[in-house]
């Protein structure tokens, strides 16, 4: 299905999805026999258009499909948590899959909350369920595609997903990326001035957000287009924090370095703090 009934064209029309779905291809019929159970059409669609990733850093899709790791999609949550139920059986309202009915994880969170499937009934009914860390549950009779549809348009609200309600939805794909701070003298130009030259010669980028303390910022944004993540600062140091797919290392050196020449403010050293590239100056 698709056209405006459709919750995930909805999303995809909202939220561009990236170039390359990463793990976003495979072979669902072999995926579902390991899981044992069919899968929502809407949530492979969701994983067709954007693969594995985060959306508007509040959710972070699983696919069945790629290495092993903490966000594919796998039949865990009993392994995992049925030796602590054991213990505590009332902060388990819900049965575990793959137990009947039981709670199947398709999304997670940085804040190690627990996205799922109440896998009762057909997979186009299942309604999605949060549970948080601290065992608290967030139930909402919709599928996922309906689920971000709600999400991305903030129609829909959610006392355990944490994201910027006040900045545009956004799609991060799962890529590894390389981490180098830039290191900064002052410069005779005022912090907000800086931060809008190193936007204006990085764009178009995109905001995603700050913080402001006395007298201390941070603000982040991500440059248009090319997975390249910034955080411009004075929290913890004048400096710049960088962070973009390996493979992009000497175009965001130049990149980088030449807008932060045009601040005025001159580069006292860059660490690679993850990841393999060295900055020359």
């Amino acid at each position: 299905m698709s056209g405006p009934h459709d919750p995930v064209a909805r999303v995809t029309g909202r939220v561009p999805p990236p170039a390359v779905a990463v793990d976003g291809r495979g072979d669902w019929a072999a995926a579902e026999r390991a899981l044992g159970v069919r899968l929502p059409e809407d949530y492979k669609r969701l994983v067709g258009a954007y693969g594995r990733g985060d959306f508007w850093g509040a959710l972070w899709l699983r696919t069945p499909f790629g290495a092993d790791g903490p966000f594919r999609l796998t039949a865990g949550l009993l392994d995992d948590f049925g030796p602590l139920r054991e213990d505590f059986p009332e902060d388990y309202p819900y049965p575990l899959f793959p137990e009947p009915g039981g709670l199947l994880a398709w999304a997670g969170t940085e804040s190690a909350a627990q996205v799922c499937w109440l896998t009762e009934g057909p997979p186009e009914s299942w309604p999605v369920v949060i549970w948080s860390r601290d065992d608290d549950y967030e139930r909402f009779d919709c599928g996922a595609g309906a689920f971000l549809d709600g999400l991305t348009a903030r129609t829909l609200t959610s006392g355990l997903l944490h994201h910027r309600r006040d900045l545009a939805p956004w799609f991060d794909p799962g890529v590894p990326r390389d981490h180098v701070y830039v290191r900064l003298e002052e410069g005779a130009l005022p912090y907000a001035e800086r931060l809008r030259i190193l936007r204006e010669a990085l764009g178009p980028t995109t905001d995603r957000g700050g913080y402001a303390h006395d007298g201390a910022r941070q603000d982040h944004f991500a440059v248009s287009g090319t997975g390249w993540l910034l955080t411009y600062e004075t929290a913890y140091g004048h400096q710049l924090r960088v962070a973009f797919p390996p493979a992009d290392s000497e175009a965001a050196r130049r990149a980088v370095l030449a807008a932060v020449a045009r601040t005025g403010c001159a580069v006292r050293s860059v660490a690679t703090v993850h990841g393999t590239s060295a900055w020359a100056l």
